[in-house]
């Protein structure tokens, strides 16, 4: 079990787990669940789901390495997905959290595949929004390496708002646009409060051409899974249908309406199919 200081700062906390400092939000009660944030995202990510989910589940939501109020340390390799599957266990370990039911979106859904892989006694349930178990091909991979790096140094070069201005205009969240200018001015100002280097090395370390890919492992994860992806978003729908393929115990949902993020653009669709899934009180 790792050393674990508690410091309680309103509705969270900031726990010592291995060699940093994580922020944590918990709320509600009952079986564990993990929620884990996509890239330049954060805890907060979740509070607008996290009502409807607490009087079923004891919702666990952590701003991953390098995003939020948790530490960016300065070596990239520090948040190679090995060690960050490590640190979630670690938190899981320093909560008493045996085992937990785990809720990904987007990076966040790697992560959960690969703490499920390296830890399956350790998750109950898998819950996967517009997730990748990795790029299977060599070629592919280390193109995607070479193009996090050069983002990486841009974000370092030109600063967070020019990033967040170009990562705002990526095709994968044109679906985004729909949104209510309120909805979209409190996720770009939560994109603007991580640091520049947290964004960077995360890139660096725990890309999605960083990571070792998953697609021969998923026959190996035999716990419940949902598999999330938005019927505008053509790319994860295929690519939820090829995972649904290889794991055991797997269904897909569709949801209408949504792009990428579906907890954001469908979120009552959303929350309505993980608390369905999950055994909760709403159908």
């Amino acid at each position: 079990m790792a050393d674990s200081h508690i410091v309680h700062r309103q509705c969270d906390m900031l726990l010592h787990i291995n060699d940093i400092t994580l922020n944590v939000e918990l709320g509600g009660a009952g079986p564990a669940l993990l929620l884990l944030h996509g890239f330049t995202g954060g805890a907060e990510t979740w509070r607008p789901h996290v009502a409807r989910l607490a009087p079923h589940r004891r919702t666990i939501a952590v701003d991953l390495i390098g995003h939020g109020r948790s530490d960016a340390p300065p070596d990239a390799g520090r948040y190679r997905m090995e060690r960050c599957v490590d640190d979630l266990l670690a938190l899981l370990d320093s909560l008493g959290v045996a085992r937990a039911d785990l809720l990904g979106y987007s990076m966040g859904a790697r992560v959960a595949l690969q703490l499920a892989a390296a830890a399956p006694e350790r998750a109950r349930a898998l819950v996967v929004e517009s997730g990748s178990p990795g790029i299977a091909d060599p070629a592919e991979r280390a193109a995607r390496v070479a193009s996090d790096a050069a983002l990486a140094d841009s974000i370092e070069r030109d600063g967070l708002a020019a990033f967040v201005d170009r990562w705002e205009r990526l095709p994968l969240f044109a679906s985004q646009a729909d949104l209510p200018r309120a909805t979209r001015a409190r996720l770009r100002a939560q994109r603007l409060r991580n640091s520049p280097r947290g964004l960077a090395n995360s890139l660096r370390g725990m890309g999605a051409g960083s990571q070792s890919p998953l697609w021969d492992r998923l026959t190996e994860l035999d716990m419940p899974a949902l598999l999330i992806a938005g019927e505008r978003d053509t790319k994860y729908c295929v690519i939820a249908r090829a995972m649904a393929a290889s794991l055991p115990a797997a269904q897909v949902a569709v949801v209408p309406g949504a792009g990428h993020a579906v907890h954001l653009e469908q979120p009552d669709l959303f929350t309505r199919a993980v608390l369905r899934f999950l055994g909760g009180a709403e159908a």
